[in-house]
């Protein structure tokens, strides 16, 4: 089966953008490979906020991704290039699991990240601490949320101070 795998950069206390959605604040360590980072997944989940924010800047997807948009408001007739979920996300999230194929990243959308722990559809939580303290913003978790056990499977720290976490969730 494949994984769901939330990975995200999230600032030492604790959010993943802040006050406005800014992410000016996310360093770009060049020891970090992203290409390879990629390479693990053909799927990309996103929350309507993360992907107008993308869509904005003309890019309405991940390429080499099939691209799913979490939203009760946004039509799909309006977005060709992405596969609009609206009230069975759940099920169909699950569906994607089922397929064959590499890892589904979960990028972007505490309230997303929120929603699909809380239903058991996440497997692993991998976090990019960025040495900045934000004091605002939108958390990696918001409250009310259940508690959650994670174990740790990796780890690397990089000159620049980002530390990167990587949990599966127990």
């Amino acid at each position: 089966m494949r994984r769901v795998r939330y990975a995200v950069a999230a600032s030492l206390d604790g959010y993943i953008a802040g006050p406005k959605g800014e992410a000016d604040w996310i360093i770009m360590d060049p020891a970090i490979d992203f290409e390879s980072f990629f390479k693990q997944f053909d799927t990309v989940l996103l929350e309507r906020r993360t992907f107008e924010a993308m869509a904005r800047e003309g890019r309405a997807g991940v390429p080499g991704m099939e691209t799913y948009v979490f939203s009760r408001t946004l039509r799909q007739r309006d977005y060709p290039d992405v596969t609009i979920l609206g009230e069975q996300s759940s099920e169909t999230l699950a569906t994607l699991r089922s397929k064959s194929g590499k890892d589904i990243w979960l990028f972007g959308g505490g309230s997303l990240f929120h929603s699909l722990l809380n239903a058991g559809l996440v497997d692993t939580v991998e976090v990019a601490i960025i040495p900045v303290l934000l004091g605002g913003g939108i958390p990696l978790l918001a409250p009310p949320a259940k508690q959650t056990k994670l174990n740790l499977t990796g780890h690397k720290v990089y000159k620049t101070g980002i530390v990167s976490l990587e949990y599966s969730v127990q």
